[in-house]
């Protein structure tokens, strides 16, 4: 040991793992047979740590993949569970709505012998100063009407603040006047009285007109105060409409023909056209969601009206119902617009008008942004001619699509019936009737998101006001018992069902006589049951249920 010089244990404490390795192979007992027992020990150990960890690693991933195969089968036993409990409630559901018409057809009323309708009491005789009174057959009694409503004691209002001025509620096609037990609707400021023992009492809260101490209706804040209605002819002016569409029509030709000598108009106007209808279907039902798609649709109007694009004027009277001469103050009161912007409008009212169709009539709250859009759009002082809006436009297309809403009736067996109707045809048929009932009604509820609006906070003025909605109603409703059609019930149900409320909202209890003729009587005078008589029948039973009207 004292021997070994420096440097030798210098290399031995610096030696590298790879040289001592090698001066082991180079030792002189390598060949032994202990070195090489041990060399095969070592290897077997290794052999084993390496065959335990693969095990290790195979039984590991056969679990988890036997974990992975229960969950997945536990998620599909789940979703089968889900799947057949829809399909129980669904079953139950049904069954439900059937016990229901089987009651109602059970169900017979008599009539009572024809009377004089009864002078109104003088409290409720309507006036300028005074709201009319919800309570019917005397104040206090057990008839009377019981409404809550959401807002707390709100201010009395009069009638004419209350309600829009309805002057008639004549149909084009008969002369008769919406009524309830004798009592004539002229005006929904006008109360009507209820059969002995019957009353309105909603189960819970909901946002009807609350009867004060004194019985007078009381009014939320935001109720609307839109400008009496213009008095309708004994003649429909439904017709004008027609022409109205066919002018349409032409305009649309017209463009087709500009384009062709006009290249900045040809390049421009299929493109506005295609993002008009593209942002129009981005419609979603969010509230606040379709700011950007309305600005698309404003944008594209304003730039038709700039004349930016080049396209020839026109005389905008061809389009509308009534005469107009300039109105000081506004912002076009020339004789002519450019045919691009009406032309424009046009394909609004008709993507409009086809989007209530193919989404609306499975989907009704698919409606009400579209309503939103469309009045806002037509109400829009920017797109008037001579102070007025263009929703005519608008109506002209609706005439078409949907006859009923202006009071047309026929029978559903002919062929002029059908038309009458609205009935489209397929080819040289007539489309199948659940699509045609489909039609219906999207256009239904389409109607009453367009007509009830509230623009009690609008500085514009309502386009197509609640006046018209009642209007239509009556139409339908004082149809005669012998031409009460399938289509006119369902058209009906589908003005009604999701705005019921709405509709009582705008006009108190003249809204609930109004729907139990709708829902009550109409129906059951109907000569024929139909499936749209008892659908009818069976949204009163709904109201009842949902909200505590009964009828």
């Amino acid at each position: 040991m004292s021997g070994s010089s420096p440097v030798t244990r210098r290399s031995r404490q610096w030696s590298s793992p790879s040289r001592s390795r090698l001066s082991d192979l180079l030792a002189e007992n390598r060949h032994t047979e202990l070195s090489h027992q041990d060399a095969l020990a070592a290897a077997q150990a290794e052999h084993e740590r390496v065959r335990d960890a693969a095990i290790r690693v195979f039984k590991d991933h056969e679990f988890k993949e036997e974990h992975r195969r229960l969950q997945e089968r536990e998620e599909v036993i789940i979703q089968q569970q889900r799947i057949e409990e829809d399909r129980i409630r669904n079953e139950e559901r049904l069954r439900a709505e059937e016990e229901r018409l089987r009651a109602l057809k059970l169900k017979t009323v008599p009539k009572l012998p024809p009377e004089a309708p009864p002078e109104p009491p003088a409290s409720l005789a309507p006036s300028a100063n005074s709201a009319p009174t919800p309570q019917l057959n005397g104040a206090g009694s057990s008839n009377a009407i019981s409404v809550t409503s959401l807002v707390n004691k709100p201010a009395p209002v009069s009638t004419t603040e209350r309600e829009p001025a309805i002057n008639s509620l004549k149909s084009p096609s008969n002369a008769q006047t919406l009524s309830l037990n004798g009592t004539k609707l002229s005006s929904p400021g006008q109360v009507p009285s209820l059969p002995q023992g019957q009353t309105v009492a909603p189960t819970k809260p909901s946002p009807f007109p609350t009867p004060s101490s004194t019985g007078s209706f009381l009014k939320p804040a935001t109720a609307l105060q839109p400008p009496p209605s213009a008095v309708p002819t004994s003649k429909p002016q439904s017709d004008q409409y027609v022409m109205i569409h066919q002018n349409l029509k032409k305009l649309r030709i017209s463009l087709a023909e500009q384009a062709k000598t006009l290249p900045p108009l040809k390049a421009r106007m299929g493109d506005m056209r295609r993002e008009l209808r593209k942002s129009l279907g981005q419609i979603v039902t969010e509230k606040g969601a379709n700011k950007k798609q309305i600005a698309k649709i404003q944008e594209l109007l304003q730039e038709s009206l700039s004349g930016k694009v080049p396209s020839a004027a026109v005389d905008p009277s061809q389009y509308i119902m009534d005469k107009r001469e300039p109105v000081e103050g506004a912002l076009h009161n020339e004789a002519q617009l450019p045919s691009l912007f009406l032309y424009l409008l046009n394909i609004f009212a008709k993507t409009i008008i086809n989007q209530f169709i193919n989404e609306c009539g499975a989907q009704p709250k698919a409606a009400d942004p579209l309503g939103v859009i469309a009045a806002q759009i037509f109400s829009n002082k920017l797109y008037h001619w001579r102070g007025k809006t263009l929703v005519d436009i608008l109506m002209a297309k609706y005439r078409v699509a949907c006859p009923v809403l202006f009071g047309y009736h026929g029978s559903e067996t002919t062929e002029q019936g059908r038309a009458r109707l609205g009935w489209r045809r397929d080819g040289s048929g007539w489309i199948p009737e659940q699509q045609h009932i489909d039609r219906m009604k999207g256009l239904a509820v389409g109607y009453a998101a367009i007509s009830l609006r509230d623009f009690s906070k609008s500085p514009n003025t309502n386009p197509w006001p609640p006046s018209k909605y009642w209007t239509s109603l009556a139409r339908v409703v004082n149809t005669p018992s012998t031409e009460i059609s399938n289509t006119q019930c369902v058209v009906l149900r589908g003005m009604i069902e999701i705005y019921e409320e709405r509709f009582i909202l705008f006009y108190g209890s003249a809204a609930i006589a109004a729907l139990r003729l709708a829902l009550v009587e109409f129906p059951n005078k109907a000569p024929t049951k139909t499936p749209g008589t008892s659908g009818l029948q069976v949204l009163a039973q709904m109201l009842k249920r949902d909200i505590g009207l009964e009828l």
